[in-house]
């Protein structure tokens, strides 16, 4: 039995993966799911985006293959190979259990589990030897999730920090207090992506008010 589980989030910045830095040069957030490493030494990336100049910018990047793009509804997801491995591998080589991951302006925030202190001390330790890696958080798993909006409805936890930043700002108060463009950038999102992220919520929470 496992008696200690701490959630961390990781600041990364001078990472020089495709996906980072892809959003040096278009302005859109990637939400990426933890890359797979392949016994070939490619890594499978999968992951989502708004913006469609984005697979132009990967199509060509020599260090992307297999590039593919499904759209879905103002959103596209993508998977490829990629050949370069990103900060994340270093991580995760010495225990981090992965559980978000999102790049936004050529940097990446990354949320994940470690099992007790002493796995904690060695993902840091790989982290001082990389550039850039922060540690912003680290709280107990269960301290922080008890209670939460994402518990009684099915909201991921950036849906609902993006429908509680809303609420503070006066989003939904008629006349509103602050618009789209507003929140988004208090959550440090384009319009777009802000935009998206609210409607997936609202539908994630209208349909159980109503069932």
């Amino acid at each position: 039995m496992i008696s200690e589980c701490l959630i961390v989030e990781f600041a990364v910045t001078g990472d020089d993966c495709p996906l980072a830095e892809a959003t040096r040069t278009v302005e859109t957030t990637i939400d990426a799911q933890p890359p797979q490493l392949r016994s070939d030494g490619n890594a499978l990336l999968q992951f989502s985006a708004p913006d469609e100049r984005l697979a132009q910018v990967l199509d060509s990047d020599e260090r992307i293959r297999y590039l593919h793009r499904a759209r879905l509804d103002e959103r596209a997801n993508y998977r490829c190979l990629s050949k370069h491995p990103c900060v994340v591998h270093e991580l995760v080589s010495v225990g981090l259990l992965v559980e978000s991951l999102s790049y936004r302006d050529g940097n990446a925030t990354v949320t994940g589990a470690v099992v007790g202190h002493d796995v904690l001390d060695g993902v840091m330790s790989r982290a001082g030897e990389t550039v850039g890696v922060t540690l912003r958080r680290v709280y107990p798993l269960g301290e922080e999730e008890q209670g939460t909006v994402a518990q009684g409805w099915d909201l991921t936890p950036k849906q609902e920090e993006a429908l509680r930043v809303a609420i503070d700002l006066g989003y939904f108060e008629i006349p509103r207090m602050a618009d789209a463009a507003t929140v988004a950038s208090e959550l440090n999102l384009s319009k777009s992506a802000f935009l998206e992220r609210l409607r997936r919520a609202e539908r994630a929470v209208i349909p159980q008010l109503f069932s």
